[in-house]
Order: C-alpha cells, then structure tokens, then sequence
C-alpha cells in the first residue's frame, strides 16, 4: 500500500487510467468484432460500413498508446482482407 500523499495520488490515477484504457480497448475490440460478425453473415454492406468505422478507432488506439502500431496494422490488413474476399 502506499504510504506517501504523493504515492497515493499516483495510486489513484493509474486506478482510473486504467479502467479509461479498458473502456478504450473493449470498443477496440467490439468494432473488430461487429466487422468480423458481418463477414460471417454474408452482409457485405454491413461489413464494409463496419469496416469504415473500425479503421478510425484502431488508428485512435494507437494514438493513445494503448495499443502498438504494428498490432493495428495487422488488424487492419486482416479485416480488409475478409471484407474484400466477400464480393
């Protein structure tokens, strides 16, 4: 436990940073999947609108540090790829 104010404080603000990057990586990984599920059900519209809002949050993510380049890119490059394999 931290004994110092000055360590406290830090305490409580990694506490919150924390629970603010897992919001942040849950939608990361909600759009992903919302691509991925219209892929799957042949809709590809759906997918292609999904697609078009994920690119933008994954690029967010790696603004933020939460997540490393090379991670969104090869995100990036699979979705497009199951979306342009559609049609």
């Amino acid at each position: 436990m931290a004994n110092t104010a000055q360590a406290r404080k830090r305490a409580r603000q990694a506490e919150k940073r924390r629970q603010h990057n897992n919001s942040l990586r849950s939608g990361f990984r909600t759009s992903i999947k919302k691509v991925i599920k219209a892929v799957a059900a042949g809709e590809k519209k759906t997918a292609s609108e999904a697609y078009s809002n994920a690119v933008p949050m994954i690029d967010a993510m790696v603004n933020k540090n939460i997540i490393h380049r090379n991670k969104a890119a090869r995100h990036k490059s699979r979705l497009n790829r199951l979306v342009k394999a559609m049609g």
